[in-house]
């Protein structure tokens, strides 16, 4: 994929009190959803992806008649009155807030992560030595941001490749680049050996990290 991504976010208080625009198989999802985090985040994620969806498509066609189900290696997948749509879809959720991305083709991965205080296990478990020594050197201050962007970095990375976890992040290496001063996104790259790398962009946004990875020429619009 070349060229430009498009990204919508939305939080829990944005969530319409009625559910008349989740489609049937999706009210049948959730009903089989029994922990209420589970719930909250397939409901955040399924509206964010859905009104993304809406404004992308000619007509912008009603929330109900747009389906977002999961393929067989859990990518979320949009179907409008039960036909598959052609374009590439990633969700993401973390503490009440959820990112919906869309490009045109594939790969794409999209990940959402508040900046918050990080186990040394993640740096440990999942980080490459390179990585580990960057976080190490940063000011105190900036540790818990660093920790984040580069492990939303590898979330978004695993989406691309439509493996998720199944594969070891540490397989990943994240090259996090700095844009103009005052840039929104900055560049960023991730490294598997032997394949071409993904280029993508992250950025802070009202104390979350975004990042967003495939072929990316440019930055995510909204």
């Amino acid at each position: 994929m070349t060229g430009t991504v498009a990204w919508w976010t939305a939080t829990a208080g944005e969530l319409p009190r009625d559910l008349d625009w989740l489609a049937d198989d999706e009210r049948a999802r959730l009903a089989g959803l029994a922990v209420a985090k589970r719930r909250a985040d397939f409901l955040l994620g399924r509206w964010i992806a859905k009104r993304a969806v809406a404004a992308q498509w000619p007509g912008a066609p009603p929330l109900p008649a747009i389906a977002i189900r999961a393929a067989a290696d859990g990518a979320p997948e949009a179907f409008l009155a039960g036909a598959p749509l052609p374009l590439v879809l990633s969700i993401s959720h973390s503490a009440g807030r959820a990112l919906a991305a869309i490009a045109g083709s594939a790969p794409l991965g999209a990940d959402l992560e508040r900046i918050e205080p990080r186990s040394p296990l993640l740096v440990d478990d999942y980080f490459t030595a390179d990585e580990a020594a960057r976080v190490a050197a940063c000011p105190p201050g900036d540790r818990d941001r660093a920790i984040t962007a580069i492990w939303s970095a590898k979330e978004s990375a695993l989406k691309a490749r439509r493996t998720g976890l199944r594969e070891d992040p540490r397989r990943m290496r994240v090259a996090l680049g700095r844009g103009a001063p005052h840039a929104a996104w900055h560049p960023l790259q991730v490294t598997v050996d032997g394949e071409p790398p993904l280029a993508g962009w992250w950025r802070d946004h009202d104390g979350y990290i975004i990042s967003v990875v495939g072929a990316l020429t440019d930055p995510p619009r909204r």
